[in-house]
């Protein structure tokens, strides 16, 4: 029977395997949608599903498509000041207009903190301006080393900001396509295409839900970090973890907080991911609000 699931989802994939590999592929598969099953079956606020990753474990995964060293946020100290409300009960920027790009997918790279950026700078500009860019992902991957950045490797929003803000702009992904660990590294920067800049940086404490809430509300999509652990298979619904209650400090995946709600009863953030719309709700998802204790926030 998992046979027959494997084939079928082979198909889905255009997935091709050498005979070996094929039957190691086929356990991997065979756990996940175990797990898929047990987890559905029973009484949880999301649930899971196949997807293009169903044939990975957890480790190769992890090493292709997150931070491959987990980064210390725990001293991130904030700036922002937050207003006393009162704050819509939900807010979405993609239904407010055209200030969300469309969802991205960051291949075989651990460049998540780069897509993470580019959505909330792209968020910005266009609430500023009337018209949603499209930027680079590739230059940070490419260029933003100085700035404690590792390209395919990792990095961190907050330090892609501020190499944005004194490299004085960001390109557009037409004049600067992604191409991932492909490319040979060298950094293309050139001054008079940059299409987005940065004046200043905002941290928000981590832990300060209030100071999230204000800002998506009032201002823009907001970059974010945290430890991905298990939601490899999310689908839909609200995600929660008890894992991330517990760790401050081991952030490794970035993504982009484009609004905040409530589903049966459950306080939501909004997500983008950058994971392709195979993966979610169609790339999106909605993570408990009350989830975020090992997370840490940035803001144009």
């Amino acid at each position: 029977m998992f046979e027959y699931h494997f084939k079928h989802w082979m198909l889905q994939y255009n997935k091709v395997y050498a005979l070996e590999e094929y039957h190691h592929r086929l356990n991997i598969f065979t756990g996940h949608k175990r797990r898929i099953h047990y987890h559905n079956a029973g009484k949880h606020t999301f649930s899971m599903g196949l997807n293009q990753f169903s044939d990975m474990s957890f480790a190769e995964f992890r090493k292709t498509f997150l931070l491959t060293e987990p980064q210390n946020c725990s001293a991130t100290k904030g700036s922002h000041i937050s207003s006393h409300g009162p704050y819509p009960g939900s807010v979405d920027w993609r239904e407010k207009g055209n200030y969300v790009s469309p969802v991205k997918y960051q291949g075989h790279c651990g460049s998540c903190w780069t897509f993470s950026t580019t959505g909330c700078l792209e968020s910005v500009t266009a609430i500023a301006t009337g018209k949603l860019p499209l930027l680079s992902e590739q230059q940070l991957v490419d260029c933003a080393q100085d700035f404690n950045n590792h390209g395919c490797m990792g990095g961190l929003p907050s330090q892609a900001f501020e190499y944005v803000k004194y490299n004085n702009g960001l390109m557009t992904e037409d004049d600067y396509p992604y191409m991932g660990c492909i490319y040979d590294g060298s950094c293309n920067f050139k001054p008079e295409l940059a299409a987005a800049f940065v004046k200043d940086v905002v941290n928000i404490t981590s832990y300060d839900e209030k100071g999230m809430v204000d800002a998506v509300a009032r201002l823009n999509a907001v970059s974010f970090g945290y430890e991905v652990t298990d939601f490899l298979h999310y689908k839909d619904g609200v995600y929660s973890s008890t894992t991330c209650k517990n760790t401050t400090d081991n952030v490794n995946h970035a993504v982009l907080a484009v609004g905040y709600g409530e589903k049966n009863s459950t306080p939501n953030w909004i997500v983008k991911n950058s994971w392709g719309t195979n993966w979610g709700m169609d790339g999106n998802k909605l993570l408990c609000i009350w989830n975020i204790s090992g997370i840490f926030y940035f803001i144009l």
